[in-house]
C-alpha cells in the first residue's frame, strides 16, 4: 500500500515545472490594442489635456485647470447654441419618426410597383450631405426658390425660409426630416415585417377599426425598432455639422448656430484649442447623456411592459 501511494507523489515531485509562456493570440491582439488606442483613446485623452489649457495659435500654452469649463456658462453664444441644438435635434428625432413610420405602414401593404417606389423613397439618404446642401439652398432663394413657386400656387405668401432668423431652424429640421425619413422607414417595415399575423387576424375577427389595431398592436410590437430608430437620429442629428453649415454656416446671426458648429468657429476661425477643446468635451458629455436617457426610457418600457404581461 505505501508503494502505491508514494509512487504518484515521486512521480510528480520528478516532473519538471511547467515553464510560463505567454498565450498565443497576443500577436492578433496587440495591433488591435495599438489601433484602438491611437485612434480613440489618445485624441480623447488630448483633447481632454488641451481643455485644461488656454492655446491659441501663435501664443505659448498655459495651464489654466478648470478655466475653460466655467467660461461655457457665461458665454452667451455657447448657451444659444445649447438651445438651438436641443430644438433642432428634438425637431429632427420626431418628424422623421412620424412620417417614416407612416411611410413604413403604406409601404408595407401590397401594391402595384411597391418596390420602385420604395427605391424612389430611400434616394435622399443615399445623396450626399454638400449635394443636398447646394440644392436646398437654390431651393429656399426668396426671389428664385421653387418652394416660394409652390406656395403662390395655393395663395400663400412667399417666405424667406434660411434667411430669416425665425425659420432658420424649421427650415434646415424641412432639410433633415426630407433626408432621413426613408432610415426610420426601413428600420419600422423590419420590424413590421417581423410581426406575427395572427393578431391582426385576431382583431380582424373583433371588428377592430384600422386605428385600434395600430393603437394596440402595430404601435407596441414595433417600439422597440422605434426606440433604436430614435437613437440613431437623436446621435445623428444633435452632432449634425455639414447641412447646416453647407446652407447657413450659422446665420443668419447665430440664428442657427449649433454646439458643433460654433465649435468649429471657436477652433478654426478663432484658433481657441482650449476652449474649442472644452466645448468638445461637453459635447460629448451631452451626446452621452442623451444616449443614456434613451437607454433608460428603453429598459423603463420594457420593464413596465414585463409587469403588465405577468399581471
Amino acid at each position: 500500500m505505501s508503494v502505491v501511494t508514494e509512487a504518484p507523489a515521486v512521480a510528480q515531485r520528478a516532473a519538471p515545472e511547467r515553464e510560463w509562456r505567454p498565450p498565443s493570440y497576443w500577436p492578433f491582439v496587440i495591433p488591435a490594442l495599438v489601433v484602438v488606442l491611437a485612434v480613440i483613446i489618445f485624441p480623447w485623452v488630448f483633447t481632454i489635456w488641451m481643455s485644461l489649457n488656454e492655446w491659441k495659435v501663435g501664443s505659448p500654452i498655459t495651464f489654466v485647470g478648470l478655466a475653460n469649463y466655467l467660461r461655457l456658462p457665461a458665454d452667451p453664444r455657447f448657451v444659444e447654441a445649447v438651445g438651438h441644438t436641443l430644438v433642432y435635434t428634438a425637431l429632427s428625432v420626431l418628424l422623421p419618426l412620424i412620417l417614416g413610420t407612416l411611410a413604413a405602414i403604406v409601404f408595407h401593404q401590397q401594391f402595384a410597383a411597391r418596390g420602385f417606389l420604395r427605391g424612389i423613397f430611400i434616394m435622399p439618404m443615399m445623396a450626399t450631405p454638400v449635394a443636398i446642401a447646394l440644392v436646398w439652398t437654390m431651393m429656399f432663394h426668396p426671389q428664385l426658390g421653387v418652394l416660394n413657386y409652390l406656395l403662390s400656387l395655393v395663395g400663400l405668401p412667399p417666405q424667406l425660409w434660411v434667411f430669416n432668423p425665425t425659420t432658420v431652424i424649421p427650415s434646415l429640421v424641412l432639410v433633415e426630416t426630407w433626408q432621413w425619413t426613408p432610415l426610420v422607414m426601413l428600420i419600422v417595415l423590419g420590424g413590421l415585417a417581423a410581426i406575427p399575423t395572427e393578431p391582426y387576424e385576431s382583431a380582424q375577427i373583433d371588428g377592430a377599426s384600422f386605428w385600434q389595431v395600430f393603437r394596440f398592436i402595430t404601435l407596441p410590437l414595433i417600439m422597440p425598432f422605434l426606440f433604436i430608430a430614435g437613437m440613431i437620429r437623436m446621435i445623428d442629428a444633435v452632432k449634425s455639422f455639414d447641412i447646416i453649415f453647407a446652407i447657413t454656416q450659422g446665420g443668419p446671426g447665430s440664428a442657427s448656430e449649433t454646439i458643433n458648429v460654433y465649435l468649429y468657429s471657436v477652433a478654426f476661425v478663432y484658433y481657441d484649442l482650449g476652449y474649442g477643446s472644452a466645448i468638445a468635451v461637453v459635447f460629448f458629455l451631452l451626446i452621452v447623456a442623451l444616449a443614456a436617457l434613451l437607454l433608460y426610457m428603453r429598459k423603463r418600457m420594457l420593464w413596465t411592459s414585463e409587469l403588465g404581461s405577468g399581471a
